[in-house]
């Protein structure tokens, strides 16, 4: 090797490295609000169920462990001389704690198919809301039907026959037609229980999935505390019942929670707000007034008291089992349903929740979950817990299940449900993938150049060594 070549051979593997180092990457990101990122710690979560029937109404119980509980709900606080607010849904958890826990329960009668083998993934339409590539409000806003008709800004939940391109958030099928398929049954029931939101007042929201998450007709168990002209709320709490005005933002942001105190206004201890009253640095006002729900919106009650203790959520939630409402699904005793669950907690909303596989519920049919019948009263929950896990999904929706991109479309497309491939944990770190899809695939790309630029450098630096050498010596 000549003595050119040793220095050609140095300057060509320094810069490869060097590249190297430059495109290695620096691991997991897990807080990219501006991508609208962020991991949860931990991937996977318990939840315990247990199920009664007495022939007309129906018992679900639900157990889960959080730290601590959540239950103030978008706040308005008074500073400076105007109240702001505080709890809007964010990426990841809400750093001050102003969102609540929840538990949801998606349900169907086997009128919707996939459902059952793939669960909550076939709600998972195409940009939606707070994804990486979620689609922009104003476009949303500016669509004839989701915007100018639902009022809507955002793409939430929906079924894939209410598109007709599963790929496309903005074709929706006529509006006939979406009429056709909720009157055929194909929707999804949506037990939605809000620690904040419905709890205080003893109930649990009532919605469905269509082509779009709808709330059941009638009055829902809370509405929105603002003024919007005068830039203040419009109710505050009955001094004369309460014996104050306002709570105090110190205490909502020390997450400590009286289940029999005061921490939600509702209607019964709520009066007109007056802003001439001698309001505080710090002064607080829920900005969700709750009240009794009413109509088909309000089937859905709290069953007994549902809190935190010890580290757990236990909720218990009733209704008939058959209210007799299209937004509705009927149980039935020798009936057989789906279920899938989620649960969000750590003061996190939107899509930073856990969610379940499928489960099928037999009211005296063979299923995963067994509904116990009652004879007379209230359920004695003397039946074990059924057990099962929940993980965080990530942004993996249903037009990337099924497409060319995705390994096992062909197994979708053959109807093999998703428990017969992969578990909870498997479809966690899936889930995880998916958030860094992008920067993975760059990373690829640029580890690859970086190879091949050293592999250029280390030849070049040893050309010189295998150059043909003429008689004499010289080259």
């Amino acid at each position: 090797m000549s003595d050119k070549a040793i220095p050609l051979l140095l300057a060509g593997g320094l810069v490869g490295l060097g590249l190297a180092w430059v495109t290695q990457g620096s691991g997991v990101i897990h807080d990219d609000p501006a991508r609208n990122l962020y991991i949860p710690d931990r991937l996977t979560l318990p939840l315990q169920v247990k199920v009664a029937h007495d022939g007309e109404r129906i018992w679900f119980r639900y157990r889960w462990p959080t730290e601590r509980p959540h239950v103030y709900h978008d706040m308005l606080r008074y500073t400076e001389g105007e109240w702001v607010r505080h709890g809007a849904s964010t990426v990841g958890p809400q750093p001050e704690g102003t969102y609540e826990d929840r538990v949801t329960m998606l349900v169907d009668d086997g009128s919707v198919p996939d459902f059952g083998r793939y669960g909550g993934y076939i709600t998972v339409g195409d940009r939606m809301r707070f994804f990486s590539d979620e689609a922009p409000a104003e476009a949303v806003a500016a669509h004839p039907y989701l915007g100018e008709t639902l009022g809507q800004t955002e793409v939430r939940k929906h079924l894939p026959g209410t598109r007709r391109d599963v790929a496309e958030w903005d074709s929706v099928v006529d509006e006939p037609q979406l009429a056709a398929q909720q009157a055929s049954g194909y929707f999804l029931d949506l037990w939605h229980w809000r620690a904040g939101r419905s709890n205080a007042v003893g109930m649990s929201d009532d919605q469905w999935v269509g082509e779009h998450r709808h709330s059941d007709a009638g009055r829902g168990p809370y509405t929105t505390n603002w003024d919007a002209e005068n830039a203040r709320p419009q109710w505050m709490f009955d001094p004369e019942a309460t014996g104050r005005h306002a709570l105090r933002w110190e205490d909502v942001t020390a997450e400590r929670v009286d289940f029999d105190g005061l921490y939600y206004l509702a209607e019964p201890f709520a009066v007109p707000f007056d802003p001439d009253h001698d309001w505080q640095e710090g002064d607080v006002i829920p900005r969700r007034l709750l009240r009794e729900g009413e109509g088909s919106r309000g089937d859905i009650r709290v069953a007994g008291d549902a809190r935190w203790s010890d580290g757990y959520w236990d909720v218990t939630l009733v209704r008939d089992l058959d209210t007799g409402q299209p937004d509705d699904k009927a149980f039935a005793p020798q009936g057989r349903y789906d279920l899938a669950f989620a649960v969000h907690r750590n003061a996190t909303g939107s899509r930073w929740h856990y969610v379940s596989l499928p489960y099928a519920l037999g009211l005296g049919r063979e299923a995963d979950i067994l509904a116990s019948p009652v004879a007379e009263g209230t359920p004695d929950w003397s039946q074990p817990w059924f057990d099962l896990t929940l993980y965080y999904p990530g942004q993996v929706d249903w037009p990337l299940l099924i497409g060319e991109a995705h390994a096992g479309a062909d197994d979708i497309a053959a109807g093999l449900p998703v428990r017969a491939h992969h578990d909870e944990r498997q479809l966690a770190h899936y889930g995880v993938e998916m958030e860094f899809q992008d920067a993975i695939q760059r990373q690829w790309a640029l580890t690859l150049i970086a190879g091949l630029l050293l592999l250029a450098g280390l030849f070049i630096g040893l050309l010189p060594a295998f150059r043909r050498r003429h008689p004499g010596g010289t080259p």
